[in-house]
């Protein structure tokens, strides 16, 4: 297997909830560390910050936001991270993150916000140098976890413009869209293709 470079990179894993980011995220630190680099994953939203809490409450029908005050404060939780990911990409550390940018792009534009805007509000984040789509349709969302289903989880129909989202987001350069409904281990092999191929670059 090849051996990586020395640069830092923000690798992404994006996708609906149980199409294996968690996974896939846990894997691919785990590839990177063995072969000597520092490696940092997140997971947004970070729940252990105000703003993350404040989240937590909304999702589980604590409070009643609206999509645009929801999505603001998705973006905010990011913001909250943005020196520490700078930091650690300036020391040439890898970031892998279980949802970012994409995510209120997604989840917004399902929900009729502007995508346009849900960019512009995220432009003084790092940018990603990879981002990886799980694609999954919602039905196997739900054959995963039955039960125990957040506001977004429960409404199959919101999941179905999600993954149209993710689906056309992943046109650009970039990405990489991959089937997760293959076994982690297929969907392992092409995603550390894709990073070892990222960070090789000079």
């Amino acid at each position: 297997m090849p051996q990586v470079g020395h640069r830092g990179a923000l690798i992404v894993f994006e996708g609906l909830d149980q199409s294996g980011k968690q996974t896939q995220a846990e894997s691919l630190r785990d590839w990177i560390t063995a072969r000597g680099r520092d490696c940092q994953l997140l997971s947004f939203p970070d729940y252990e910050t105000a703003i993350g809490a404040e989240i937590s409450r909304a999702l589980h029908g604590e409070r009643d936001y609206a999509a645009d005050t929801l999505q603001l404060l998705y973006i905010a939780n990011r913001y909250e991270k943005r020196g520490a990911i700078e930091a650690a990409l300036a020391g040439g550390a890898i970031v892998v993150c279980d949802r970012y940018m994409a995510s209120s792009i997604a989840y917004g534009e399902a929900q009729g916000l502007d995508p346009a805007w849900l960019a512009e509000a995220q432009k003084f984040l790092p940018r990603p140098d990879l981002t990886i789509v799980l694609d999954i349709p919602p039905d196997t969302a739900v054959e995963r976890k039955a039960a125990g289903r957040d506001r977004y989880e429960r409404d199959l129909a919101l999941l179905s413009r999600v993954r149209d989202s993710y689906r056309r987001q992943a046109a650009q350069p970039g990405w990489l869209l991959l089937n997760g409904r293959r076994s982690k281990d297929d969907v392992a092999a092409d995603v550390v293709t894709a990073a070892a191929r990222l960070l090789e670059q000079p």
